[in-house]
Order: C-alpha cells, then sequence, then structure tokens
C-alpha cells in the first residue's frame, strides 16, 4: 500500500494589485500570491494538485518557485484549471481539457463567464506499484439559483448540476478503461446538498468527508478576500456551506484517511478558498 495526497486549490485569479491593499502596504497580485500558493505546496507535499482560477502568472511563478525549492511538478495544461504532479512518484498517462459549453440543454441563459468553467483530468501511474488512479479539477459556474441569495441568475443550480455530469461522462470513460479509483474535485460554486453535489453522489461517487478513516474536516473552507479586503479569520460556517468538494469512486476500502483544509492564518490574504485535500492509501 502506498500513501498519496491529492488536493484542490481555487487560488484566485487576481492579477493586480488593488487600491485598497495597496493603501495598507499590501499586494494581492498574482505574481505575490503565488508566493503563499508556493508554500502550501512545500509544507503539504501534494502528489496530485488540482487548480481554479490559476491563471498565466500564477501558472509561471508558482512551478519556479517550488523548482528553486527542490520541488518538481509536472504540468498538465488546462486554461485556469489545470494539473500539477509529483514526477518523483507519478507518471502521466494521459488527460483531456473542456470547456463547459455555454448554454445548458432545456434552460435560458448562459452558464459559463468568458470560458473561465471548465475541467481537466489526469491519469497518473505510480513509479513504484504500477497502480493508476483518475484525477480530475473543475470550476463550476458561479451564480447563485436561489433567488434573492447573492448574484442571482435563474437555473444556475441546474447548469452547475449538467456541467458535473459533463466532466462526470468523461471520467467514467477512463475508469472503464483503466479499471481504476476516480477522484473528482474542485470549487464547484456550490454546498453539499446542491443539485451539483448532489448529482454526483447519485452517479456512485461518495464525499471525501464521508468516508475518511482518520480525520473529517467540519470547517467549510472559505473566508472573505476580494479587491476591497479580506477576513483575518475563518468563516464560522459547517462542512455542508464548503463549496470546495473532493468526491471518489471505485475506491477500495478504507481509501480515503483523511480529508482535511489548510487554513494557516498566513494564508488568510492569499485566496478566498482554503485548500482541501485528501490522504489515501491504494
Amino acid at each position: 500500500m502506498e500513501k498519496f495526497r491529492f488536493l484542490t486549490n481555487n487560488v484566485w485569479c487576481c492579477w493586480d494589485n488593488q487600491p485598497w491593499w495597496k493603501e495598507r502596504g499590501l499586494d494581492c497580485s498574482s505574481d505575490a500570491r503565488s508566493v503563499g500558493i508556493a508554500r502550501v505546496y512545500e509544507e503539504l507535499l501534494p502528489d496530485v494538485i488540482g487548480w481554479q482560477e490559476g491563471d498565466g502568472k500564477f501558472q509561471k511563478h508558482v512551478p519556479r518557485i517550488l523548482e528553486e525549492k527542490g520541488l518538481n511538478y509536472g504540468y498538465v495544461s488546462g486554461n485556469i484549471t489545470p494539473l500539477f504532479y509529483n514526477k518523483k512518484r507519478l507518471v502521466l498517462l494521459e488527460s483531456h481539457f473542456m470547456i463547459y459549453p455555454v448554454s445548458v440543454p432545456g434552460y435560458e441563459g448562459e452558464f459559463n463567464n468568458v470560458n473561465t468553467k471548465a475541467f481537466t483530468v489526469g491519469v497518473f501511474k505510480s513509479k513504484e506499484s504500477g497502480k493508476t488512479i483518475i484525477f480530475a479539477t473543475t470550476h463550476l459556474w458561479w451564480m447563485s439559483g436561489i433567488e434573492g441569495k447573492g448574484c442571482y441568475r435563474p437555473h444556475s443550480c441546474e447548469a452547475r448540476a449538467y456541467q458535473i455530469n459533463l466532466m462526470i461522462d468523461r471520467v467514467e470513460e477512463l475508469r472503464e478503461k483503466y479499471n481504476c479509483p476516480a477522484i473528482i474535485s474542485g470549487d464547484l460554486n456550490d454546498v453539499y446538498h446542491s443539485p451539483a453535489v448532489q448529482a454526483a453522489i447519485a452517479r456512485g461517487y461518495r464525499h471525501a468527508h464521508d468516508i475518511a478513516t482518520d480525520f473529517a474536516d467540519e470547517r467549510n473552507g472559505w473566508h472573505y478576500c476580494f479587491p476591497d479586503g479580506y477576513d483575518n479569520y475563518e468563516n464560522p460556517k459547517p462542512f455542508e456551506e464548503g463549496i470546495d468538494h473532493i468526491l471518489v469512486k471505485g475506491e477500495p476500502e478504507g481509501f480515503v484517511k483523511r480529508f482535511e483544509r489548510f487554513t494557516p492564518e498566513w494564508y488568510n490574504p492569499v485566496s478566498d478558498h482554503f485548500p482541501a485535500y485528501i490522504d489515501v492509501e491504494y
């Protein structure tokens, strides 16, 4: 049995420093925050990383910082939803990237802002054991589907469910080909009891939180961090209110050991999403 760590991270796509931050001698540009993102991976040493909102500057700076620290990660192209993987332990067998359609069959409206909503999936093989595992990262449509709650657009909940099913369709094709476990992860922009998460559960996926044998984090993993400022504390809402999820299918018994959110105080000005990760044995 080998131990692996899989991590999902929305790194907040903010290219340039903003007035609120400048006035306080801070810097929220992606150039500056790349140092914090790289520090996460230096401390946690994940084997596979799935990004959301990872613009070109992040993709340039973070791997460079990690390489300077002696950590060499392979890169799987996926626009702003790329994957990174530990080249010392894993070999990439194949990968796929898809931008979700703007429209959703049967519903009026557009549900992809400037093609930022997409998924990337990779099939990885362990150099030690030869076992394979599938990992996907996605960023689903962002607006609220509940009238009167935040930025509202009708049918947004249905759009997210449609999008996650498109990703699962591709992942299931790969599961059939490789006969191995699959992990789907990312910023689903909706909570545990939402149509999107429940659509994945209906197709046989289980939330890592629900099956972790050693530890299941009960926090929601989100806090305020935007151009007009940030909170220097965690959002107190429970796990069910989180929008960054990790789900698995086809896993052996006892596969997920830990489901955890990484929430050190120094990370508060780095992104509004705390990284989430799972430790598995396979």
